[in-house]
């Protein structure tokens, strides 16, 4: 059990420095320059996507906010960089630790509350009773909705964690079993591992992307 989970260890360590969480910052040495060149298919290939995500930002927050989705289109791209390189061999998924996605989602959560209630007071009331509920249902409402607006960073952080802990681990297993099996079962066990490498290869994309946009949808209703 404890091999099992050591791929989570964060233990590299150099002069009480974890080596390990440097493996966040590999996806500043991916930002190219293109955003000082004229364009190519590489930057081409970067600003579709991302596009696409600010037409989808601008929909859901349903009001002019310039520089907002530029916010949440780099939440997506760095969530999306960090579980996709933890595909790779020797490289620490720092996104399986709630220590990094409480840290994402805990500020944002905070700042959107802080805003609501100190700006738009009267709407955050109301959003505490849905249109049409009873007078005698309207007590249990405001607790039901206040429970589920205090857990919603936590639902993110662990929504994303335990995907990527879910995966990784389903992947060790079949790693760790295909040592002892024949070789005519070596070519099935090969297969499996490509399609769950393929199945993690999209969870990585599809996780940021929720993230993302759970996080506008809460930011949203601060409006």
């Amino acid at each position: 059990m404890t091999n099992l989970f050591s791929i989570f260890e964060p233990s590299t360590s150099l002069m009480n420095i974890q080596l390990n969480w440097i493996a966040t910052l590999i996806g500043l040495l991916l930002i190219p320059t293109y955003f000082w060149l004229m364009n190519n298919r590489h930057s081409m290939m970067w600003k579709t996507p991302f596009n696409i995500l600010n037409n989808e930002f601008n929909i859901l927050l349903s009001k002019n906010n310039k520089g907002t989705t530029l916010t949440l289109i780099a939440l997506f791209m760095m969530i999306m960089i960090n579980n996709t390189m933890g595909l790779f061999p020797y490289i620490f998924t720092s996104t399986s630790h709630l220590t990094m996605t409480l840290s994402l989602a805990l500020p944002l959560w905070l700042s959107f509350m802080l805003f609501g209630w100190l700006k738009n007071t009267e709407s955050m009331f109301t959003h505490l009773v849905p249109t049409g509920t009873p007078g005698l249902l309207m007590p249990f409402m405001v607790c039901i909705e206040t429970i589920s607006n205090i857990i919603r960073p936590g639902t993110l952080a662990v929504r994303l964690a335990a995907n990527m802990i879910a995966g990784h681990l389903i992947m060790t297993l079949l790693g760790n079993t295909s040592m002892n099996i024949s070789i005519s079962m070596m070519s099935i066990m090969l297969i499996i591992q490509m399609m769950l490498l393929s199945l993690e290869a999209a969870v990585a994309i599809i996780q940021g992307y929720v993230f993302a946009v759970l996080t506008t949808l809460y930011a949203s209703e601060v409006n």
